[in-house]
């Protein structure tokens, strides 16, 4: 029997950024099974089918409506330009409030950049945590403050309620739910064929100082493709710094401004992130992964990965093999 694809249903609005409905056509529709079998179904609605208008010199034609959403297991809503007009800022039109009341109560609902208004003014994030672009998380503060609102993260997700920051954190976040439905190699494959970063953590900030190194300066990415050749072994500050040709004090600093995460937070993000892939899709004992991502014991993998994910190494790996896909020692 064929298996139905998850629906994932794009609302978007007058104003709509092209790009955000573009990220998310592009990275669900590459999502495939080993079989070569789509494994989601993208659709765009609008409030009132027809011609919408873009923040660009054209505009695109929708033609379903909010009926759509009845159906969805996945709602996405995208920035639109009003969003960033200060009237309309804690508003939401009648029409789209409408639209919003259609979601079925069990779908996963997310939000691309200053989106993340609109579930808030529908009342999808109370009591929740969430996220916008940098430059409107004071506001979206002031406006809600019923809302946990972290200013320094790429994305959240609250009990499937989902919110990320600027337009290129669509990206993020779509990789992440590809990631959570069906593990790290589908995601990894996605990222591939769009060549994005397969994994960027939720929590690395938004907004990082010093992404591009000045020609003058040193940068650590060295180090940082030092380590990911090897994780496997137990590697030190000092030895990474090293690599850069830095001392250990002048590598932290750069490495943050560089990476927005401190050295030894991106490597264990990257071990787990090994784990994941290994778990995915070896037969191999947690011990021997354990190692191999550079954990060193089954014990702090487990730890590392329960404080990551929530989930042991042994459910997780159940999740994208089986139940009879781990060890017992898992």
């Amino acid at each position: 029997m064929t298996q139905e694809r998850h629906r994932v249903v794009v609302l978007v609005r007058p104003g709509l950024l092209p790009m955000e409905l573009g990220i998310v056509h592009r990275l669900f529709g590459q999502a495939v099974s080993a079989a070569g079998v789509p494994l989601y179904e993208v659709v765009t609605c609008t409030p009132r089918p027809g011609v919408v208008a873009t923040d660009t010199d054209f505009t695109i034609n929708v033609a379903d409506g909010p009926g759509a959403l009845e159906n969805a297991d996945t709602v996405i809503v995208p920035a639109a330009q009003e969003d960033y007009e200060p009237q309309e800022r804690g508003r939401i039109s009648a029409e789209t409030a409408r639209a919003l009341a259609r979601v079925p109560g069990g779908a996963r609902v997310a939000s691309i950049c200053t989106g993340s208004f609109v579930l808030a003014a529908a009342g999808l994030l109370t009591g929740r945590r969430a996220t916008t672009h940098w430059k409107s998380c004071e506001e979206f503060r002031a406006l809600y403050p019923e809302i946990e609102v972290d200013a320094d993260v790429l994305y959240t997700d609250d009990r499937g309620v989902l919110t990320s920051a600027g337009v290129a954190s669509g990206v993020d976040l779509c990789l992440h739910m590809i990631r959570t439905d069906h593990g790290a190699e589908v995601a990894n494959t996605v990222a591939r064929g769009t060549v994005v970063p397969p994994h960027r953590e939720g929590g690395q900030a938004q907004y990082i100082d010093r992404p591009v190194t000045p020609p003058e300066q040193c940068s650590t990415a060295p180090a940082r493709e030092y380590a990911l050749r090897n994780l496997q072994q137990p590697l030190k500050l000092a030895e990474l710094a090293d690599r850069a040709s830095m001392t250990v004090r002048t590598f932290n600093r750069r490495f943050r401004q560089e990476a927005g995460l401190t050295p030894m937070q991106w490597l264990v993000q990257q071990r787990v992130h090994r784990a994941r892939e290994l778990l995915e899709r070896t037969d191999l004992p947690v011990d021997r992964i354990a190692a191999d991502a550079g954990f060193g014991t089954g014990t702090a993998l487990r730890q590392h990965f329960h404080v990551a994910l929530g989930v042991s190494p042994r459910a997780y790996r159940c999740t994208f093999r089986g139940a009879d896909g781990g060890d017992p020692g898992t």
